[in-house]
Formats: C-alpha cells, structure tokens, sequence
C-alpha cells in the first residue's frame, strides 16, 4: 500500500537521536494522545502516564521503524490505545478490600454552566459504552481519523468499524435522549 507517511522524516531524525526532532515529535502527538487515553480511561493522570509511556515505546521503535508498512501516527495511537486496554483490564482485574472512596456527585460553584454539565454527561456516557464502541467513536470524533485508519488502528475491517460506531452513536442517542428536549 502506497501512501505518505508526514511523520517518516522525523521518526528518521529521532532515531539519529536528534534531540529537536524528538521534542517536535512530542509537540505533535502528545495532545492527540493525552485526548484519546483521557477519554478512553476518564482519567487526567492516566491519560498522562499512558501518553509517556507510548512515546518511550516510540523512542526505542524509532531506529527500527520501516517506512511504508504503516503510518507512524497510526501506530502509535494503537500503542496508546493497548496501553489504555491494559490498564482498564487492571481496574477490572484489581479487588478492593473496601469500595473506593466516590468523588461528590453534587452540585458544585460551577452547576449552573450547562455547558459543562452537558460534558461531563457526555463523558460519563462516552465511558459507558463497551470498550470496542467507545474506541471507535473516540477515534472518529474526537481523534478525527478517518474510518480507514481508525479501522487499520482497530484491527478491524471499515464494516465492522462502521457497525461498531453505529451502534455507539445509538447508545449516545438514547443515554443522552434528554438533553435534545428542549
């Protein structure tokens, strides 16, 4: 498959060890990647270990990297998004001797922004949909890759793909069905 990598110039450059290409590979992926774990594990703190350690993964890639079997930032997002399954399969796997302690729910100095309450709606659906659907409609929406490429980062067909946003869109609809009323 024929297509043009933009990040293959500097993926050379970091592995020549390059210390500005690697602080402009950072610049250029980091808020992309802090985005999808941020919304793949809901997590600030997550999100940032989860970015670092995908670009630790790209620095000792990086003198390996063969141009042409894969675009760089495809790649990449795909280690992100392993490291965030990893670490949701953790959660799950993880027993409390007591439950965790819950974050005040209430209204708090900022209730009456709409604004942000209708986000953090969105958000706690967006972490309630299978993790499949969630990683496809963050990829889509939020990380703004094409089905294509989200689907080569899924390892998925472009069907199955479109299947797995189709039904996420619908669950979104309906757990956010409320807030269309006017």
């Amino acid at each position: 498959m024929a297509w043009s990598d933009p990040d293959e110039a500097l993926v050379a450059e970091v592995a020549r060890g390059e210390a500005g290409a690697v602080r402009a590979l950072v610049a250029r992926k980091l808020p992309r990647l802090t985005a999808l774990a941020q919304r793949m594990l809901g997590d600030a703190q997550e999100a940032e270990d989860v970015a670092q350690e995908a670009f630790v993964r790209a620095w000792r890639q990086a003198p390996k990297w063969k141009p042409g079997q894969a675009k760089f930032d495809t790649w990449l997002h795909r280690v992100a998004m392993n490291l965030c399954y990893d670490r949701l399969r953790r959660r799950r796997e993880t027993p409390y001797a007591e439950p965790p302690e819950q974050l005040d729910e209430g209204p708090g100095p900022d209730r009456g922004l709409q604004a942000a309450d209708t986000g953090k709606r969105v958000a706690r659906a967006l972490q309630d949909l299978p993790e499949r659907q969630r990683e496809a409609i963050v990829l889509c929406h939020y990380q703004d890759l094409g089905n294509i490429e989200a689907a080569a980062v899924m390892g998925v067909t472009v069907e199955a793909l479109e299947s797995l946003l189709g039904r996420a869109r619908r669950a979104l609809r309906a757990g956010l069905a409320d807030l269309a009323e006017p």
